[in-house]
């Protein structure tokens, strides 16, 4: 699913107009990469958690070359669905 599919099926259901539904889901988007940025978590009940995870530093080898490399530790972004997510999820039969 794309994000224009996401817009237009929340226009459909709620009557709001597609400009106004791609506003919205524009500033949360915005609003969570922001908060994320400076290190905070977003808890959405029911549907997730939106977490900081920080990576340790470690060392990686360059196989080609031969070469040792040190990455350096670092913060990446994660998200954690809620349980009845989850649940829902797992429950669903798949046909691919």
């Amino acid at each position: 699913m794309t994000k224009a599919e996401i817009i237009n099926e929340i226009a459909l259901k709620t009557g709001i107009e597609k400009t106004q539904v791609s506003s919205i889901l524009e500033s949360f988007m915005k609003s969570v990469k922001n908060r994320m940025a400076v290190g905070e978590n977003i808890y959405l009940r029911g549907f997730g958690t939106f977490l900081v995870k920080k990576r340790a530093r470690k060392l990686a080898r360059n196989i080609s070359k031969n070469t040792t490399l040190i990455i350096p530790e670092h913060f990446i972004p994660s998200f954690k669905p809620a349980k009845n997510f989850s649940d829902k999820v797992k429950s669903v039969k798949t046909t691919k």
